[in-house]
């Protein structure tokens, strides 16, 4: 799949491109509305990762003209512009989707696979391991049958930590991909995500499958 990102300010689109090379996707880069329209109307591209705040021309303008030539062509806005009138006027422009900076890698990607998905593809939307099973449409989580409330971020962590199982990941990996591009090095969010996740997920002498690999990171143990 190739994927064009129109984004200015060269570290996030840096960040975006080398992490959805990582996933296995051909990524081209734009830094201005003019070029990015072009690429997108003449290239063969099969999503576009569009900013609003555009030098040459606005990422809606670049929006209406890609909507003019490839009605299909999916296109998700990605901006600081968080407002609902923000939201409203780029959906009502043609935008299949809305994520807004800072955002985490692993929604974003988590949303070109979405978009990109057919039938044929048949990517399942259902996580099973050690007894845990996360539904990535519903948003649901349970542990051996039984329900497990998680907040947004912990689902996320969790989806994370699943997709790569059995995979020993860093918490710099963990933090770019679940919290984002701007989120402090420094901090201890991770060890304090992973110690909730693991509460949340044991059960009588079955603790959660999340072990750690000390210094080094964590691991999903699908057994």
């Amino acid at each position: 799949m190739r994927l064009l990102v129109v984004e200015d300010e060269l570290p996030i689109a840096d960040f975006v491109r080398r992490g959805l090379e990582a996933e296995g996707y051909a990524v081209e880069h734009a830094s201005d509305g003019v070029e990015g329209e072009r690429l997108a109307v003449a290239g063969d591209v099969d999503l576009v990762i569009l900013d609003l705040m555009l030098p040459g021309r606005d990422g809606l303008s670049v929006l209406e003209g890609i909507r003019r030539a490839k009605p299909a062509l999916p296109v998700i806005l990605l901006t600081a512009r968080g407002g609902v009138e923000d939201k409203v006027a780029g959906l009502d422009t043609g935008a299949n989707d809305y994520v807004t900076k800072p955002f985490s890698f692993e929604e974003l990607t988590a949303r070109v696979r979405a978009h990109l998905r057919t039938p044929l593809q048949g990517e399942s939307t259902v996580l099973e391991a050690a007894g845990v099973r996360l539904d990535l449409l519903s948003r649901r989580v349970q542990r051996d049958g039984g329900a497990v409330e998680l907040t947004a971020r912990e689902f996320e962590l969790l989806a994370y930590l699943m997709r790569h199982p059995n995979q020993v990941l860093s918490r710099e990996q963990i933090l770019n991909a679940v919290w984002g591009y701007d989120f402090d090095p420094g901090t201890n969010v991770v060890e304090v995500y992973v110690g909730y996740l693991r509460r949340k997920l044991a059960l009588p002498g079955g603790p959660a499958p999340i072990e750690t690999v000390r210094s080094v990171g964590y691991r999903f143990a699908a057994r």
